[in-house]
Order: structure tokens, then C-alpha cells, then sequence
């Protein structure tokens, strides 16, 4: 039978050493799809760090793990080259529902799609033909078990390797240089391709163009559900798990064929998760230390050795081995103090929770779901413009520790790069290395707190409520009530029960302020008024002391946004109300708020011209208090209107925050009226 041109092993050493098709490990593959695309760097808690865009890609990409990220990608590049991570596995450890197996996943699909492409493609060989050697009964066509690569069966076409190397250089041309790269990554052929191929060659006299008839290259399948390329192992229980899931096991089927008993072809390694991923692919290893101790021992081999080995046969392997564990099972495993060497060849990873809010809103809508949702009578449900607000500060604020030098409304800001008073990111570095000197790993910071899991329970709980589905809309204050529901039922430890609560009341205050803002958008019928009045406080501090201002106070400026020429008037009286509110009595105290103020501007505005100071939560709420007292006399009588609606003037003022809210801010008529009536009672004031 004729081998087509195209499938040949020469034909596949030729592409290679053109650069048509790769040689490459897994490791080098892996390194090369991330370091291969744009590399941002970005500041995270104070401290610069690299950000890789292809993580961020895609409809449902990863969120933040900034650090965790860098430590994979150093993890890959240094085994890329050779390092001692070529002989260790990258294990993500931290609290459930933190994304580290969406993260694994994630990277799964995306090596996937790295290898679709041609000239990525990795591709493996098949022993044809083998009627005519005889003693393999109705078995004609073996591939390789392992998917070993054409490159390697290249590299072990003769007994020795040295006859190998000088049969490339010499049959192919391949310079030196280039063949030392190649055996930098050799490895013997596995246990049966080896068998096959010497009684390929004592058949055929050792003639090597007359052996080469007998292969076949083909494509290794990307089929995601035959665990090919990329493949997960779980941890099962203690009964039903083996080693056989792993490693293969003796095939009866194939003993039927097979005439020589002492053939290593009779194990089926496809049996295991292990074979499917050798050539070159990735093995995760879902919840690693949940397995039993003998199949942890049989990974130690697996990790250290990269062979898999059966009754003294070895097939080399070619695997990125990533796992997971959380905490608690790490921490009982680490107390078997045997299990050490284990532990010893594996990179550990902390990760943490997301920390940042603003970051936290992705993840939430992730929660919520993209889909229009529907009332359990199959309405249309409206969601609450401040849903996602609210439920992002409650969770990331139950996953800040506390501190002595920051508060947690501080914590929560810096963390997100915010500015926080006069307190400073190098604040909050110094309080991250401070945590993360503890031992017990759940000290450390963004190591506490309620997951994604937990977040989603809260929606489910809020979606299933009667209130929801009646007012066919989720309305931004039950996710407080949902949260709760779920710290009281799921959180376990008293004193983590405590705090969450805690943190739960200062993000109810923290929602408070923003219905203060959106209330007053609603009554001066503009959904930007109070950001408008805070850069106008902003810019009049910026103007007081210009040397061109004249009698009638009015100061020109360049708007950093539009470039165009500005004027404003200066209101001494408007400011000095801003900074009564904000508590600063003093000439001193209002020059030196003032100071910081121009310092903020100057440094954001030249990077951010759309920098607007929304994120100082102080100068707005001042901005508003202000803004309420003098349009309003005062936000009580704005309470005292919207409450007392019997003449018919407040309900006409009622009826139009209404419209504007419904028109202009996203609300519905449901979430509209439940907010004015939060904004008409004292709770949650801070």
C-alpha cells in the first residue's frame, strides 16, 4: 500500500525544520501562547505587575488575580527553559468559589484554541501494516498511546541516539544548532512504540526507508471531551478511585490479538487520564490532595519522574500538571508530615479573593447572569441600576481583614486604586506584607471572605423571594437581606459569622450614600448633576488663586476633556459650605484638604482627562449635603416632600423623580418607588 505524500515522516522532519510546523514541550508551548501577546503592566495594591491580555479575553474572561497569573507565567517560562519547574506541578490553593478552577479551565480552553491553529497543531504517528509482521491478530493499525511526537520517533529511528542524530544531520541537512535544539527536548520512545519499531526494523533488515513505509503522521484530536491535549482528573472517593485512572491498566481485549504476552502494547494507557494528555497537553488535577495517599504517591512519581510506569514499562510523558486544593484539605495533608516529599515537588500557589470592588462588578454580573431574566410567570425582571454596586462592595468588604491603620471603607478604596483621604497606597502595601508574614494562610490578605458561590446563593435567594417577582425587578437593598441569609447559613466560624455581618452594615451605609447622589440627579433632573458640582468645586479651588481672576470672579480654563476655552465664577461661599461639610474648620485644615485636592488633579488629570473625583466618596457626600441644603433647605425636606405627598405640589415633585428616575437612570417603576421610599427613612445613615 502506497503512504500519501503528505502524511510521511520525512515530509513531517522537513515542515519542522522549516518552520511550517512546531517541535516544541508543553511547557514551551503554553510560554510562547501567553508571552506571544500584548503584556500590559498595571499596579495592583501599590505594587506594579504585569497584566496579560489574552487572559482577558473572550465573553467570560478572568478577573483580576494579577499575582497568581504572574506566578503561573513565571512557573511556565522557567520550565519553558529548562528549570527546575520541569520537574514540579503548579498547585492553586485558597478558599472555595476564588475561581481557581475557572482559571485552570480557562487556560484549558485557551491552549485548545492555540493548538487549532495550523501551524500550532501537534500531531503524533501510527505503526501501520501490521499484518505483515504477524502476532497482533486483527490488530492492523496502533497509534501511539501516548501521542508521542513525530520528532521524537525521529530522534530514536536507530538503536543508538548518536546513530539517530547523525542520520537527521546527514539525511535531512539539519545544521547543528538546530539539532541541538531538537535533542533538547528528546525522550526515548514509550515502551510499545519502542517494541513495534524494533520489530519494524527486524523485519525489514533494519533497512530504514522500508521501516519508514510503516508510518503514519497524524493529527492529535482536540475533541474536548475524549480529554485529549487537555484533560481533568477529580478527586474521587476512597472506593471507587485508582490508580488505573491515571496510569492504564492490562487490556484482556488486546491479549485476544496479541501473541507475544510479553508485548507492552497489551496495557491500555488510553484507559487512564494520563496517556491522553503525554503528548505535549495539560493534566489538571481537580482537588489533588482529596485524593487517597496511594494515588497522591502515584502523582509524586507522575510529577518527578514525568514517565508513566506499569509493571517496569515505561512511557515517557510530555504534561504541564496543574492541580487545585483548598485550604483545608492542603492544611490536613501538610499535617501528615510523610507526605512532605509530595509537597516538595509541587509550586504552590495562594490564591486569594478579589479584592478590588470596582473589578468585583465583572464577577458579579458573571453571578447575576447575562440573560434577560424572567419572574417565575415568565415576566420580564428589570434589574436595579445599583444592584451590582451594592453587591460588589458587600462581598469584597467581607474579604478585606481588619486593620489598625486603615479602615475598611479606606481599605476597600485604596485596594481598588481609589483615592482615600490622606491615606496612601503605601499604606496599604505596608498592611498586605504585614498579613502576609502570618503562617496560617487565612490571615493573609483577600484570603477571608465570601466567595463567588456564595454570591451566587444571594442571588438565587433574591430571585426566589415573592417581593422580586411580584415587582418583577431585583432591587438593589434585598441583596443585603440575601447576604445575610446566606453569611448566617453558610459561614460556619462565629467570628468570620461576626465580622461578615459587620462588613454587611458598612456597605449598607456606603449604598445609603450613593441613593443620596441618585436622589438628587432624580430632583435637579440630570443624571450627572452632583458630578458636575464636584468638578466645579474641584475647578474653583484650582481658579481661587489664579493670578488673571478680576473683580467679578470669573476664571478662564482649558477643559482637560474637550480642550475647549471655560468659564466659571468662583463662589467662595459655595466652597467654604463644601468644606464645613467635610468638617474642616480651620484656614489651616481647608488649605491643606485644598492642597491634596490640586496634588490628586495634577497627577490623575495628565494620565485620566476624564478623571472626574466620583471615587472620593467624602468630597461627594459633602457636594450633595451641600447641593440638598441650599437648592432643597436641606435633604429633610426633600424626605419630608417625597413622604408627605397629600398636596398636590410634592406629589407633582414625587411624580417627576419618578419620570426622570424611569427615564434617565435606568430605573423601573418598582425599583424607582422602592428607592425614594429607602431615601424617606433613617436607616443605614452613617
Amino acid at each position: 500500500m502506497a503512504t500519501p505524500k503528505n502524511n510521511t515522516l520525512t515530509n513531517h522532519i522537513t515542515a519542522v525544520k522549516k518552520g511550517e510546523r512546531v517541535f516544541e514541550n508543553a511547557f514551551q508551548g503554553v510560554s510562547r501562547m501567553i508571552l506571544g501577546r500584548e503584556i500590559d503592566k498595571v499596579v495592583v495594591n501599590g505594587k506594579s505587575t504585569f497584566d496579560f491580555r489574552i487572559f482577558r479575553e473572550g465573553r467570560k474572561h478572568i478577573v483580576g488575580m494579577y499575582d497568581e497569573i504572574n506566578s503561573f507565567v513565571s512557573f511556565v517560562k522557567d520550565a519553558s527553559e529548562g528549570g527546575s519547574s520541569k520537574e514540579m506541578a503548579f498547585v492553586l490553593v485558597g478558599e472555595p468559589g476564588n475561581g481557581k478552577t475557572f482559571l485552570v479551565e480557562y487556560l484549558c480552553a485557551m491552549y485548545r484554541n492555540f493548538l487549532s491553529l495550523p501551524q500550532n497543531r501537534k500531531y503524533t504517528f501510527r505503526f501501520n501494516n501490521l499484518d505483515q509482521l504477524g502476532g497482533y491478530g486483527n490488530i492492523k493499525v496502533i497509534e501511539s498511546q501516548t501521542y508521542e511526537d513525530p520528532m521524537i520517533l525521529a530522534m530514536n529511528t536507530h538503536e543508538t541516539r548518536a546513530e539517530s542524530e547523525q542520520y537527521l544531520a546527514r539525511r535531512y541537512r539539519v545544521e547543528d544548532r538546530q539539532l541541538r535544539t531538537w535533542y533538547d527536548n528528546y525522550r526515548p520512545l514509550g515502551a510499545c512504540s519502542a517494541y513495534i519499531w524494533n520489530e519494524i526494523r527486524l523485519h525489514t533488515d533494519g533497512r530504514i526507508d522500508d521501516m519508514l513505509d510503516f508510518i503514519d503522521i497524524v493529527p492529535v484530536p482536540l475533541i474536548e471531551s475524549l480529554g485529549t491535549v487537555t484533560g481533568k482528573y477529580p478527586a474521587k472517593d476512597k472506593i471507587t478511585s485508582s490508580a488505573v485512572d491515571l496510569l492504564g491498566e492490562e487490556s484482556i481485549q488486546r491479549l485476544l490479538h496479541i501473541s507475544d504476552t510479553n508485548n507492552p502494547y497489551r496495557f491500555d494507557l488510553r484507559r487512564g487520564a494520563l496517556a491522553r494528555v503525554a503528548g505535549g497537553g495539560i493534566h489538571f488535577s481537580d482537588e489533588i490532595y482529596k485524593n487517597k495517599k496511594d494515588l497522591v504517591q502515584v502523582y509524586l512519581g507522575i510529577i518527578q519522574n514525568r514517565t508513566i510506569e506499569i509493571d517496569g514499562y515505561k512511557w515517557p510523558i510530555d504534561t504541564l500538571i496543574i492541580a487545585t486544593s483548598n485550604n483545608s484539605e492542603f492544611n490536613r495533608f501538610l499535617a501528615e508530615k510523610e507526605e512532605a516529599p509530595i509537597v516538595d515537588r509541587c509550586r504552590i500557589c495562594y490564591v486569594s479573593h478579589n479584592t478590588n470592588y470596582k473589578l468585583q462588578s465583572e464577577l458579579t454580573a458573571y453571578a447575576i447572569g447575562n440573560e434577560s431574566k424572567t419572574t417565575l410567570t415568565g415576566s420580564v425582571m428589570h434589574q436595579d441600576p445599583n444592584l451590582n454596586y451594592a453587591a460588589s462592595v458587600a462581598t469584597v468588604l467581607t474579604r478585606l481583614p481588619r486593620s489598625e491603620k486603615l479602615t475598611a471603607i479606606e481599605t476597600m478604596k485604596l485596594a481598588a486604586g481609589e483615592v482615600a483621604g490622606e491615606k496612601s497606597l503605601k499604606t496599604l502595601s505596608e498592611v498586605i506584607d504585614t498579613l502576609n508574614q502570618d503562617h496560617d494562610i487565612t490571615r493573609r490578605f483577600g484570603q477571608k471572605g465570601l466567595g463567588q458561590r456564595n454570591l451566587g446563593r444571594a442571588v438565587q435567594l433574591m430571585l426566589e423571594s415573592s417581593g422580586t417577582n411580584e415587582g418583577k425587578c431585583m432591587y438593589a437593598y434585598d441583596i443585603f437581606l440575601a447576604l445575610e441569609r446566606v453569611i448566617l447559613d453558610y459561614v460556619s466560624d462565629a467570628g468570620d459569622r461576626a465580622k461578615f455581618l459587620d462588613d454587611l452594615k458598612i456597605a449598607k451605609g456606603l449604598y445609603r450614600e450613593r441613593i443620596m447622589t441618585e436622589m438628587f440627579n432624580a430632583y435637579m433632573d440630570e443624571p450627572l448633576a452632583i458630578r458636575k458640582d464636584v468638578i466645579n468645586y474641584v475647578n474653583m479651588i484650582i481658579g481661587i488663586d489664579a493670578e488673571n481672576l478680576g473683580a467679578d470672579r470669573m476664571w478662564k480654563y482649558k477643559n482637560p476633556q474637550t480642550g475647549e476655552l471655560q468659564a466659571l465664577k468662583i463662589d467662595e461661599r459655595y466652597i467654604d459650605s463644601v468644606e464645613d461639610c467635610l468638617g474642616l474648620k480651620t484656614r489651616e485644615q481647608k488649605d491643606s484638604f485644598r492642597t491634596s485636592i490640586r496634588k490628586i488633579y495634577g497627577q490623575k488629570i495628565s494620565v485620566r482627562p476624564d478623571y472626574d473625583f466620583m471615587d472620593n466618596l467624602e468630597l461627594v457626600k459633602a457636594v450633595t449635603d451641600v447641593r440638598l441644603k441650599s437648592d432643597i433647605a436641606g435633604a429633610g425636606s426633600l424626605i419630608g416632600a417625597l413622604a408627605n405627598r397629600t398636596n398636590e405640589e410634592n406629589q407633582k415633585l414625587y411624580d417627576r423623580m419618578i419620570d426622570t428616575m424611569f427615564k434617565k437612570l435606568g430605573y423601573c417603576t418598582t425599583c424607582a418607588q422602592k428607592t425614594i421610599e429607602y431615601f424617606c427613612t433613617q436607616v443605614d445613615e452613617t
